[in-house]
């Protein structure tokens, strides 16, 4: 991955509601595909705070791309319950310490090294509330992962490395209120009362939203899929 400073020399371009304007999924998807010029494999990242659609983002590119993608997303990577409760993190589920990074940082480089081979990716199932392995499956077809996930862009040990090994890293941003509601939805969703979901909320997904936005300015283009036709 080139320089930090080569990539941004101008600042991070912005498209979507950042730049006042909409982007196309076809444009994108034609932007991305560009990482894979001259390489056998590369991977496209997508940081940003909880609740803004990087997920949603990822998979649409991955879909319009078909069998010359895949998807390898960070959420695979946290540590389980068990886990979480023996380091004492379980109330700060989904921050940047309750992550695998070093495992998330094996598994991209072994998809870069090993595009002749059939490679498993784990995701998290959130009706489990837990990661499960191979769910997602990297094919000797796919020349472009798309990886989407939190901390893909700070300036912290292991994500770091992971950063580097991006062909490009995306921010994907969108208003405070419109991210709130998602994440008060999505742990309702889970099984928590309106009371827990806005405590959880404001306890731990907003200063971890905090944490990814100082990795704004690390990342190449900034995007919002609030105005952004991501479907046509």
């Amino acid at each position: 991955m080139e320089n930090t400073d080569e990539r941004n020399a101008d600042g991070p371009s912005a498209d979507g509601l950042s730049a006042g304007g909409t982007r196309g999924l076809a444009a994108l998807a034609a932007d991305a595909w560009k990482l894979t010029a001259g390489v056998p494999r590369a991977v496209l990242g997508i940081a940003g705070p909880p609740g803004t659609g990087k997920s949603t983002l990822a998979r649409a590119l991955g879909e319009r791309l078909g069998e010359g993608a895949a998807y390898l997303p960070l959420d695979g990577f946290h540590l389980s319950n068990a886990q979480l409760a023996r380091l004492g993190l379980t109330h700060r589920k989904g921050s940047e310490p309750s992550f695998d990074v070093a495992g998330y940082v094996a598994l991209l480089r072994r998809v870069l090294d090993d595009p002749a081979h059939d490679i498993y990716a784990p995701d998290y199932d959130r009706t489990l509330h837990e990661p499960i392995a191979a769910r997602h499956l990297v094919a000797p077809t796919a020349r472009l992962v798309i990886t989407e996930g939190n901390y893909l862009a700070c300036d912290l040990p292991g994500w770091r490395t992971a950063y580097d090994l991006m062909g490009e890293c995306w921010y994907l941003d969108s208003p405070g209120e419109v991210r709130q509601q998602r994440l008060v939805e999505r742990q309702l969703a889970g099984g928590r009362s309106p009371e827990e979901a806005a405590d959880w909320v404001a306890t731990n997904d907003d200063p971890n939203g905090e944490l990814v936005a100082t990795s704004r300015e690390r990342c190449g283009r900034i995007l919002s899929t609030i105005g952004m036709d991501m479907f046509n």
